[in-house]
């Protein structure tokens, strides 16, 4: 079997950073993958499951009510928990979600509350939340983006 995309990336040298993961098309339609890369792989800790899930509560919830909701196709967490995936309508490059991305993070690190889709009949281990955490690594997630604007795997 031929190796995914994801698994060609050297996961060594990679950062914290907004990166292009696939283009995928089908007829005229293209769909973008973003690696939203929260923390080094293999050299800092994984976002710990509580924090991960609600950073894709609060993240989805945030995209499905943006002014691009409707280029929204998915939004997730990695198997590895260093970051997530977002999945677009378009044939887009990093810096055409940038400021949607920081905008995000902003709703994160604004939240207080109830976690939205936090409850038995709306999720399937709707207790797992940890908004303190998601709100950490979301903190800096954004001061290196916004510090190093990375946008190409290296």
């Amino acid at each position: 079997m031929n190796k995914i995309e994801s698994f060609r990336i050297d996961h060594l040298k990679l950062e914290s950073g907004l990166y292009v993961s696939r283009r995928d098309k089908k007829g005229d339609v293209v769909v973008t993958t973003f690696d939203l890369r929260i923390t080094a792989p293999n050299r800092e800790p994984v976002i710990d499951m509580p924090a991960l899930h609600t950073i894709e509560h609060l993240c989805a919830t945030f995209l499905r009510n943006s002014d691009q909701k409707d280029d929204i196709v998915y939004f997730g967490p990695m198997g590895c928990r260093t970051g997530c995936y977002l999945v677009m309508f378009g044939d887009l490059v990093s810096a055409d979600v940038y400021d949607l991305v920081i905008s995000m993070c902003d709703f994160v690190l604004g939240f207080e509350g109830e976690i939205p889709g936090a409850s038995a009949v709306e999720c399937g281990n709707y207790s797992e939340q940890n908004l303190a955490m998601a709100k950490y690594y979301i903190a800096k997630y954004k001061k290196d983006l916004v510090e190093n604007k990375n946008f190409e795997y290296r």
